[in-house]
Order: structure tokens, then sequence, then C-alpha cells
């Protein structure tokens, strides 16, 4: 390093404010993360999924893939949690998610790496904070895109009433378009598909739009489970650890990470959508409320859309509405009364999944 570098006064870092955020700026993030089969196991211990294809070596390679791909989400938790020193370690609430694609399988050994790119700012009208969208980038060791979102995150300002640099709001799709949905799959050879192996007799076709899946079971969450589970990811959020400083929180106690729930309610989507092998695109999200240890979580699915993929007769697309709830058994189905969520409603995801024709 050169003598003449300017170096930060504190060699500790408090995490950004809204206001030290910059429209178009590029973020590098540290520390890439090597996946390890230890990651898949303890992955697997936390939420329990049972797709055929991330657990067997040997079914995903009777099926077209050199091995047994990591799990979806647990790629999206290792990549999101590069980001969290830099985004949202003063986030307020982490608001929402949209054009998620999972672009390329990842095995163990590979080496993950994230970017984000700032695309949006917007103060809130209290002036003490404000929302920061930006566009995040996992890649592998090659510099292959693996994954690519859009999120955005409430967060304090250091100084209440600071005017914000700049403010833009992009537009994002409501929706990721079929044809975009089958780069992180291979070719599959469905004559080798089994589906007593698989868990599920139900495949693509078997699915009509507006039909909905109690998926029957639920999972209470330990304390000890969310904080490995955060740990796991790298994810640094104070909200999610510091229960001294939680105590002055309106809530008093630690916030339990939200992608947390979402691999929660996928895990317990097996009992229903058994084949459902691959995460193609998440479409939007909203963690409608804050989950803690000791509740109990259940979960149900609405087909929203079925599509064909553009040259591809192997799998199909079902784009999902995923809703999963608090200590509320989803024999009902609550979502909505009027306007407002149903009490007892966690998480309402947007997601497409693949399933074998």
């Amino acid at each position: 390093m050169s003598q003449t570098a300017t170096l930060p006064a504190s060699k500790t870092s408090p995490g950004r404010f809204f206001e030290d955020f910059r429209l178009g700026e590029t973020i590098v993030h540290a520390t890439p993360r090597t996946v390890t089969s230890g990651d898949v196991s303890l992955y697997t211990a936390l939420y329990g999924p049972r797709f055929a294809v991330q657990s067997s070596d040997s079914f995903a390679r009777a099926v077209g893939y050199p091995a047994a791909p990591v799990d979806d989400l647990l790629v999206f938790h290792i990549v999101f949690g590069k980001t969290v020193p830099d985004v949202s370690l003063n986030a307020v609430a982490n608001l929402g998610y949209a054009d998620g694609r999972f672009l390329r399988p990842v095995y163990p050994g590979d080496t993950l790496s994230t970017t984000s790119e700032v695309i949006g700012l917007k103060q809130t009208s209290a002036g003490d904070a404000g929302i920061v969208y930006v566009r995040s980038i996992g890649r592998n060791q090659l510099g292959e895109i693996v994954l690519s979102y859009a999120r955005w995150v409430l967060v304090r300002k250091r100084e209440p009433g600071a005017p914000a640099h700049a403010e833009q709001v992009p537009e994002l799709p409501k929706v990721v378009a079929p044809e975009e949905l089958g780069e992180g799959c291979p070719t599959l050879d469905l004559t080798a598909y089994d589906d007593a192996l698989a868990g599920s007799a139900f495949r693509w076709g078997h699915y009509a739009v507006g039909e909905r899946i109690d998926h029957v079971d639920g999972m209470t969450v330990e304390e000890a489970e969310h904080q490995l589970a955060t740990r796991l990811y790298q994810n640094t959020a104070k909200v999610h650890f510091d229960a001294y400083g939680a105590r002055e929180t309106r809530f008093g106690k630690r916030l339990i990470y939200g992608g947390h729930v979402i691999s929660l309610a996928r895990a317990l989507s097996y009992n229903g959508l058994g084949n459902g092998l691959h995460i193609a695109a998440i479409n939007g999200g909203r963690h409608v409320a804050p989950l803690f240890a000791g509740d109990t979580v259940y979960a149900w699915s609405e087909v929203l859309e079925k599509a064909e993929l553009p040259g591809r007769s192997d799998v199909g697309a079902l784009r999902l509405r995923l809703v999963a709830t608090k200590n509320l058994p989803c024999g009902e189905y609550p979502l909505k009364l009027g306007d407002q969520y149903a009490g007892g409603v966690i998480l309402d995801l947007d997601y497409w999944v693949l399933l074998p024709r």
C-alpha cells in the first residue's frame, strides 16, 4: 500500500447508514466463501429439506447433474450474507425482493463471492431513515454468475433529517419471464427420474392454476437453530445476535433472520411439492411479520401460473405463492382480511420452481 493512501480514522466499522450510499456505486463485499459438504449437512440439519436431487449424488447423476447440487436457498443465504455488513448492518427491516434468478448450479468446492450495485434510494417522510435498493450478484470461482437478485431495505440515518444525496426508485419486473428460467437446471434424463425415490408421484402436469396445497407439517424454531443458521451464512446483522442490544428495540428480543423462514417454508413444501427440484427465480417477496424462537412455522402454496420452457420438454415451471404462518396451522389458508394480512402470516413469497414433466 502506498504510504500516502488515506486510511479510515477507525479500524472498526459501524456499518453504512443511509447517507453513506450513492446511486450507481458498486460495493465489493468481503470474504469469499468456499461451500463445503459440511455446510450442506448443517443446512440439512437446520431445516430438513428432502428434495432428492440435492440429497443424493447417485440420484442427481442419474438424471443429468455431475453431482448433487447445493440447495438453491443455501446459495442464496451465502450470497446474501456477504452483503449484510455493507448494506443492512444498520437496517430497520428488510422490505422485499424482486427479479431473483438462479442461473447456475453450485457444488461443494465452489467458492462464492458477491458484489452489489446501488440501484435506488428513497428517504422516508419522517426523515430518520431511507430505503436502499441494491442489485446483488453472486459469482463462483470462475467469475460465472450463479445468482442475481434485487432487494430493498430500510436503513437508519446517521443524522436524522439530513437530506438524501439523490433519490430514485428503480423499476423492477413483477415476474421473471418463463424464457429466462431454465439456465440453472441441466437437461434431465426423465427415463432415469424415479418418482418413488423422489418421494412424489406428482409432476408438472398434475398441478392446476388456482390449486392450493396445505403442506400440513409444522416446525418449531429453537433459539440455537436460528443462531447457528445465521452464523453459517456469516450474516452479521445485529438484530439477530445481540440479545443485550435487542432489549431496547420495540420487540425486546432478537429477531429471526427472514431467510430462515424462507428455508423452513421451502423445506415444509416438500409435502405436496416433492418433485419441485429447482428454484428457478424469485419474483417477489415480503416478510410480513417477525418470527421469534419458540414459534412454530407452517406453510401452504398456491399455484399462480404454469409455464412451458422454450426448448425444454424435460421440465416445466410452476409459479407459486408460498405463504408461511406462525403458530397457526394452515387448514383454513389464511392470507388477508380485506387489505391487511391475516394475523399469523409471516411470509408471502412469489417464486418459480421447476418440476419434471
